[in-house]
């Protein structure tokens, strides 16, 4: 499981430091893909498996898995994250997120986000009163 903000620099080749307490859970690999308000969404890889197979038992008939699997999967791009835990974010997803140097790492429980700061700034500003005023359970049962 994944938690926590952490605030790590892009460097000039494009490479991030991955928060230190998740390195040995991503050694073996991962997988970066365009995430939903412009973020990057960061797999391990078994999750990134497990995905996959969801996705390939949906209708392949249905428009919107369509499109979502193409751009889902036509962005990805496997990693290993080098011996001092930084991995290349590719410049494609660079330009996709907006992120130029100043970036935020959240953990989204099985998976890492990787934000542009201000971005992350503008998003949590909008969602932390909403969060807060929220008056349903959004799991019915549990939340």
């Amino acid at each position: 499981m994944f938690l926590g903000t952490h605030q790590p620099r892009l460097d000039d080749k494009g490479r991030l430091f991955l928060p230190a307490k998740y390195r040995e859970e991503l050694a073996e690999g991962l997988v970066i893909t365009k995430g939903q308000e412009r973020c990057l969404y960061v797999f391990p890889v078994g999750e990134f498996q497990r995905i996959t197979e969801a996705l390939s038992t949906a209708p392949v008939t249905a428009k919107a898995v369509r499109d979502y699997s193409r751009v889902f999967f036509a962005s990805a791009s496997d990693e290993t994250p080098d011996k001092q835990g930084r991995i290349t974010i590719p410049q494609a997803l660079r330009r996709y997120a907006g992120l130029e140097r100043d970036c935020v790492v959240i953990g989204a429980n099985t998976r890492l986000e990787i934000w542009d700061q201000q971005a992350w700034d503008t998003y949590l500003v909008d969602q932390e009163q909403a969060f807060a005023d929220l008056s349903e359970e959004v799991l019915p049962g549990i939340l």
